[in-house]
């Protein structure tokens, strides 16, 4: 042999062994629950009423974060910052959209955007410059036609539209522009799921991003009939004569999970999330895969009403409210690198910080936006350099909540209430249940807070309230 063809020999040896040792880029599968509080899964409230073995099962597999934040109370607004890595406030989406503006109360809430708009650059449309195939399926709620997911950088888009719970409820026919119907008895998120396997099959010889919002356990309260008569009895045995609430404002906060339905759909939530991580498993997928799992805000808890939904255990009030129980959400990230798999960080995260997370992990070049790169934390186990997060709801909800403001920096947090310029100030280390205002006693700690809200406030453009000219007071 010529040193010649040696040569050229050797470099396609070197070159076939580089392509066949070479990982394809990974995969990224993002699991979106609504309204799932951090009390419904049993790896952070072992007393919890529901199961869910499988949720479990991927905490000690990856990181469980105790203090991960929505970017905001209701859906809308935290799953633009999903989209975009940027705070609700810059994307001027503060409300569930269209959201309620009542006309009868003290204060008008501020106009928002009922669609993310299309300048802005989303996750998945960055995502597709490193040539991944993109896929939503489930609830979008961040526009109407011309706004919907493949307006927005997803390849494929099954069930996203504009509606925010399921028209049809969680059974075929489902009454979707966006998902053919299923044969009758077929529920909701069985389908989508089976759908997300699907997509995952066609596309496991391609880095794939499937984003998976499953509607559930959003109201309707709709029980799986597979898991409906396990928690009835389950709740038969507990003998409860009586569902304790407690009074929040204007509102009631139920204080026990009791619920046999909801306990019902959690539960078929659950197994949907092990039949995916089973089909990573399977296809020999799960070693280059990351797999994120999420809510949108608390659980609902908390209405004008009695008999919510569901409790955040120890949180105070749920979905809609600044307190804890409104925007502290589940958090489980499991991927190929990450170090001493089934621990916990208590280090304080948002939904802004998957958007840089997720493009770092594919390599794409991109504005870090109001993110962190959760990266480090989980891969070396490196502290975040961040000690502020702040929410902005200037408007009423269904839950009895009144527009506010509230911001944690380390163990601290405060809270503003618009209607009455009303500060509450909690210390989160001593006092997680928020149940003891300690603004009278910390008037400095108050006066420095409130200073960073509203630099915070006033760097992203947030929107605030008016007075209400044609508010009449109740004798």
């Amino acid at each position: 042999m010529t040193f010649r063809k040696f040569s050229l020999f050797l470099f396609l040896s070197l070159f076939l062994f580089s392509c066949s040792t070479k990982q394809q880029q990974p995969n990224i599968v993002f699991i979106l629950v609504d309204d799932l509080g951090w009390a419904d899964v049993k790896c952070n409230f072992p007393e919890t009423f529901y199961d869910t073995p499988n949720i479990d099962k991927l905490a000690k597999n990856g990181v469980r974060f105790t203090n991960a934040y929505a970017a905001n109370p209701v859906c809308s607004p935290t799953r633009a910052a999903l989209m975009t890595g940027k705070h609700p406030n810059r994307v001027d989406i503060t409300d569930w959209i269209p959201g309620d503006d009542p006309k009868k109360r003290p204060l008008l809430g501020p106009q928002d955007r009922n669609e993310l708009a299309l300048e802005e650059t989303t996750i998945a449309e960055k995502l597709k410059e490193k040539g991944y195939k993109t896929c939503f399926i489930g609830k979008w709620h961040l526009g109407d036609k011309g706004y919907f997911p493949e307006d927005q950088g997803f390849d494929i888009n099954i069930g996203g539209h504009h509606r925010g719970s399921p028209p049809g409820g969680y059974y075929s026919p489902y009454k979707n522009p966006k998902l053919t119907d299923g044969p009758k008895g077929e529920y909701l998120t069985d389908r989508l799921t089976t759908e997300g396997i699907k997509f995952i099959n066609e596309n496991s010889k391609n880095p794939f991003f499937l984003y998976l919002a499953f509607y559930t356990v959003h109201t309707p309260i709709q029980a799986s009939k597979k898991f409906i008569e396990k928690y009835k009895a389950k709740r038969d045995s507990l003998h409860i004569t009586e569902v304790p609430h407690r009074r929040e404002g204007e509102g009631w906060t139920k204080l026990l999970q009791e619920n046999a339905a909801f306990a019902s759909m959690v539960a078929s939530m659950d197994e949907n999330v092990g039949r995916v991580l089973k089909t990573l498993k399977d296809k020999g997928l799960d070693k280059n895969t990351w797999v994120i799992f999420t809510s949108d805000n608390g659980g609902l808890s908390t209405l004008y009403r009695k008999n919510a939904p569901t409790s955040n255990g120890p949180l105070r009030a749920g979905k809609g409210w600044c307190y804890e129980g409104g925007i502290r959400v589940p958090l489980i990230i499991d991927g190929p690198e990450v170090v001493n798999p089934g621990r916990t960080t208590d280090q304080p995260v948002v939904s802004m910080d998957f958007y840089t997370t997720i493009l770092t992990i594919a390599g794409v070049e991109h504005a870090d936006n109001d993110g962190v790169n959760l990266l480090p934390l989980l891969t070396e186990n490196k502290p975040l350099n961040r000690d502020v997060l702040f929410w902005h709801y200037p408007h009423y909800h269904g839950s009895a909540w009144k527009p506010g403001s509230a911001l944690r920096k380390g163990d601290w947090k405060l809270i503003v209430f618009y209607e009455d310029n009303r500060m509450e100030l909690y210390n989160l280390a001593t006092d997680p249940g928020e149940t003891t205002n300690v603004a009278g006693q910390n008037p400095q700690k108050v006066e420095e807070l409130k200073k960073l809200l509203d630099k915070k406030l006033a760097d992203s453009g947030a929107k605030f309230p008016t007075v209400n000219p044609d508010y009449v007071p109740k004798d």
